[in-house]
């Protein structure tokens, strides 16, 4: 019978990848960056080993398989053995972000169901501000003082004791509060089971932008696939030769599967915790000889800023790419650390795709084309992955061809990405026959490489024509003077909507409406040009780090000016 020839049906667990970091790769170095700044070394090894600890400690504390276990935590080592133990242990993890409203996190916490919450003692402030709304049963508490560090083998963070105000109330623990170096001191270690592969593993929510946020959990067999195609040489190319850095928070879409991802391959990790100033990230990437780093590109944005002004204080000779996602990356920014000799590859991806779905690596027969091309090229969002389908649909309701010039938004399936949102909201999301409507607005050209022209709430639509918000963007921080720009829809009555242009200017430059309006006319019809131009010292960002449009509309399409800031009284004179 041809069933007889099926091959072993071993489950695709988290727990095989943890299994094997803690086998093939123990002695992979794991740096980590304390909230004092103090840094201080691990290993894979020795984290694998103290998350078996935890995860015996979590059973004793009642966590049993499918039980939600809500982290509030920077880019630290205690994170690290979370990731590693609860789906190990058939638990689930659920990354929590604290830069979110009280409101918002007591909503998401009791969404979730969280059973306990894994605080860091600088971030007891946000749990208090929830805990009157919200109580989860238990509370464990990372705390940072010098009996913690030694508790805890830290030898970095035993140096010193946190900063001033660092840790707030953290060395003080509230009642109920258990501290995490004493309950792994007296745990036993919990062997690995294979979890079933459909079982929950991790759930993060999404950002809430429109309604409620909602939560999407990830199955273990999704983050395996993930973590095994996000490796690919035509993905992140990540090895056990790498040495990763993630900016981007662990707890944001499952730090894009960087940790995973690494675990699987044996690549080295640091983590540099609450400090993610363009100075901190520098060091640390000098210093710790990062191969693989990835954040926002507003992160980018300051680092390249910190580079042009002292580039020979850091030596990023080992640095071999910059993964920048979360919104469009502008051509000045990948020609911005070109002449630094970096090289950034721009992904796509989101909560529901968990997150990475394509990757954009420039093909060998552009490698000799004219730089104008290449960069064109690379300013895209890349081809899919493999195992993710692609397809786009206009506004009358039909698939747009691939031809670069139809628009249409981006629908996507595949192993790893959604088909349900926890607690059965946003159904209309989701297609009958599998597909995710993700609210981006592409183009496509033949060789099915994306360039999201907008998301869908975000376009511009004049006259019945679209303007692209990200397209018009990307061009202003072309710009000598332009620092940073976001251009949104506000109301008009003859056209029924006009692009605004949002712009902070980089400090002791000017430019004023006229002139970037001019440069703007480089890419843009008369009639798509913005009315007006808004100079304000910084574009407000979302808890992610992207640009916050909803803050800009709120204050802008109205029809109602700003004060002048000194950025724009400076462009005026």
């Amino acid at each position: 019978m041809r069933e007889g020839l099926m091959m072993d049906d071993h489950p695709l667990s988290l727990a095989a990848i943890v299994q094997r970091a803690e086998t093939f790769s123990p002695d992979r170095a794991v740096a980590f960056r304390r909230p004092d700044g103090t840094v201080g070394k691990t290993t894979l090894g020795k984290c694998a080993a103290r998350a078996h600890l935890l995860a015996g400690a979590l059973r004793e504390l009642g966590v049993g398989p499918g039980d939600v276990v809500g982290t509030l935590l920077w880019n630290q080592p205690e994170h690290l053995e979370l990731y590693l133990a609860l789906p190990a242990m058939g638990a689930v993890i659920h990354t929590l972000n604290p830069r979110l409203s009280a409101e918002e996190l007591g909503f998401i916490i009791a969404d979730a169901g969280d059973r306990v919450l894994v605080v860091d003692g600088t971030l007891l402030p946000v749990l208090e501000a929830i805990e009157p709304a919200c109580r989860p049963d238990r509370v464990v508490v990372v705390r940072h003082d010098a009996g913690a560090a030694a508790a805890s083998g830290d030898p970095g963070a035993a140096a010193a004791s946190p900063e001033p105000g660092a840790t707030g109330r953290g060395q003080q623990l509230g009642p109920g509060h258990l501290d995490y170096e004493q309950l792994l001191s007296g745990a036993q270690p919990l062997a690995w089971s294979m979890v079933p592969e459909r079982a929950a593993a991790a759930m993060c929510y999404t950002s809430g932008t429109t309604g409620r946020p909602k939560g999407v959990l990830y199955s273990h067999r999704a983050l395996v696939l993930h973590s095994i195609c996000a490796a690919l040489p035509d993905a992140t190319d990540v090895s056990a030769r790498d040495t990763v850095l993630p900016v981007v928070p662990m707890f944001h879409v499952n730090a894009w599967g960087m940790i995973y991802t690494a675990a699987l391959v044996g690549a080295g990790l640091v983590l540099p915790g609450p400090r993610l100033d363009a100075v901190s990230i520098l060091e640390l990437l000098s210093g710790e000889r990062v191969t693989i780093t990835a954040g926002v590109p507003t992160v980018w944005m300051a680092v390249l800023q910190a580079l042009d002004a002292e580039p020979d204080r850091w030596d990023l000779r080992a640095l071999r790419a910059l993964m920048v996602g979360g919104s469009a990356v502008p051509e000045s920014l990948l020609a911005g650390f070109d002449r630094h000799g970096l090289r950034i590859v721009q992904a796509w991806g989101m909560t529901e795709t968990s997150p990475l779905a394509s990757v954009c690596r420039l093909p060998a027969e552009l490698e000799d084309a004219p730089a104008s091309e290449r960069y064109a090229y690379r300013a895209r969002q890349g081809r899919p992955l493999p195992l993710v389908e692609i397809r786009a649909r206009g506004e009358d309701g039909r698939l747009i061809e691939w031809d670069d010039v139809a628009m249409g938004e981006l629908e996507v399936r595949g192993p790893w990405v959604a088909r349900a949102y926890h607690s059965g909201a946003g159904a209309d999301r989701f297609t009958d026959d599998g597909w995710f409507r993700t609210g981006d607005v592409v183009r496509i050209d033949r060789s099915g490489n994306l360039r999201i022209c907008d998301r869908a709430k975000d376009l511009v639509k004049s006259g019945g024509e679209w303007i692209s918000s990200v397209d018009m963007e990307n061009l202003l921080m072309a710009h000598d003077a332009v620092a940073e720009a976001a251009v949104i829809a506000v109301p008009d009555e003859r056209w029924g909507e006009r692009p605004l242009a949002v712009v902070a200017l980089h400090p002791g430059m000017a430019a004023d409406a006229d002139e970037l309006r001019a440069h703007l006319s480089r890419g843009f019809a008369r009639w798509q040009l913005p009315d007006r131009f808004e100079f304000v010292e910084a574009i407000p960002r979302t808890a992610t780090g992207k640009f916050k449009k909803t803050a800009l509309r709120e204050m802008f399409a109205s029809g109602g000016a700003s004060a002048p800031s000194p950025a724009r009284s400076a462009a005026a004179r």
